[in-house]
C-alpha cells in the first residue's frame, strides 16, 4: 500500500500486456529464467481478474537465422537451437498456467524484443482507445524494457507491476527498476500487484 494515493492515479482504459511467458523461458527451457516460477502465480492472479483485457505476447524465433535482418542473423546463429527448425513447437507456447486463459485473453506474436515490433498491437490498442498498458512478464531488462520504451514513445501511460516481472539477471532487473523510478516520472508508474488491484477496477 502506498503512503500517499497522490503517487499514482487510478487506472482506466487499460490493457494488461503480459510479455513472453513462454515455455522456452520456463524451468527446463532453453532460455530458462529462474524467477519465472516465483512470479507466475502473481501474473496468473492479474490475468484472472482481467482476462478479456489481457494480451499475451510470444517471441517467435525464425525458421533459420537468415530469415531475420542484420544482427539478428548473428544472434540466431549463436542460438541456432532456438530457431524453429530445431526448437520443439511447444517451446514457443505460453506456459500452461496462462494459456488456459486464452480466450478470452488474446495472443500476439512478435519477431523482436518489443511487443510493438508487431505493428498490429499499436493499431489494436489505439482502435480500442487504450490509454494505459499494464506490463508484466519476461525479461525485465530485455523484452520488457524494449516494450516499455516503445509504449512510452507511442504516448501510452505505462504501469509496471514490479513483483510480476522476471529476469535472468538480478543486476539488470535492479538497474531497470532504478531507471524507471528516476528517469520516467509521469510516463511510467511502478506498483505491486496488490496496488494494481487497488487502482485498476473495471
Amino acid at each position: 500500500m502506498r503512503d500517499s494515493a497522490s503517487d499514482v492515479t487510478d487506472i482506466s482504459d487499460a490493457v494488461h500486456l503480459c510479455i513472453d511467458m513462454q515455455n522456452i523461458f520456463a524451468p527446463g527451457g532453453l532460455w530458462e529464467t529462474p524467477w519465472m516460477a516465483r512470479v507466475l502465480p502473481t501474473i496468473a492472479s492479474i490475468v484472472s481478474r482481467h482476462q478479456a483485457r489481457t494480451i499475451f505476447t510470444r517471441f517467435i524465433t525464425p525458421e533459420d537465422p537468415e530469415d531475420r535482418p542484420g544482427q539478428w542473423q548473428r544472434y540466431f546463429r549463436r542460438w541456432r537451437e532456438a530457431t524453429r527448425k530445431h526448437l520443439p513447437p511447444s517451446g514457443l507456447e505460453l506456459v500452461p498456467a496462462l494459456s488456459r486463459f486464452v480466450p478470452p485473453a488474446a495472443v500476439i506474436d512478435k519477431p523482436a524484443y518489443s511487443a510493438f515490433s508487431n505493428p498490429g498491437l499499436a493499431s489494436l490498442l489505439i482502435d480500442k482507445n487504450v490509454g494505459t498498458v499494464v506490463i508484466t512478464g519476461a525479461e525485465t531488462d530485455v523484452c520488457v524494457l524494449s516494450t516499455v520504451l516503445s509504449a512510452v514513445d507511442l504516448g501510452f501511460r505505462v504501469v509496471i507491476v514490479e513483483d510480476a516481472l522476471c529476469s535472468s539477471s538480478d543486476v539488470g532487473h535492479d538497474a531497470l527498476m532504478t531507471m524507471y523510478r528516476t528517469r520516467f516520472h509521469g510516463q511510467v508508474d511502478l506498483m505491486t500487484a496488490e496496488e494494481l488491484a487497488e487502482f485498476w477496477r473495471e
